[in-house]
């Protein structure tokens, strides 16, 4: 009987020692599993804010060239006259549909 002792006391130690390795594979599995979800996230945000981003450029583009524009007063007189009805002296606008 004492010859079975040290087997079982080995035995319970590899046990124990690979649940442990197991577990601690797990674990580590699980974090870099949960990681590569957040970077794909954050992959697809970036590549919504990017195309956000170019869309936001281009409007500023359009805002610059009607803030340009609207430095003329002629501009500004015929953008009152076509949007806003307004009329010069001695002018009658005719609506048609």
């Amino acid at each position: 009987m004492a010859k079975k002792a040290p087997k079982k006391k080995a035995r319970k130690r590899l046990l124990f020692l690979g649940t442990m390795s197991i577990g601690i594979i797990l674990f580590t599995a699980s974090m870099i599993g949960t990681n590569l979800v957040e970077i794909y996230h954050k992959y697809q945000e970036k590549k919504t804010l990017e195309q956000e981003y170019l869309a936001l450029q281009e409007e500023e583009e359009k805002l610059k060239v009607d803030a340009d524009k609207l430095q003329d007063p002629d501009y500004i007189a015929r953008y009152a006259r076509e949007k806003y009805m307004y009329s010069k002296d001695g002018e009658f606008i005719l609506r048609i549909p």
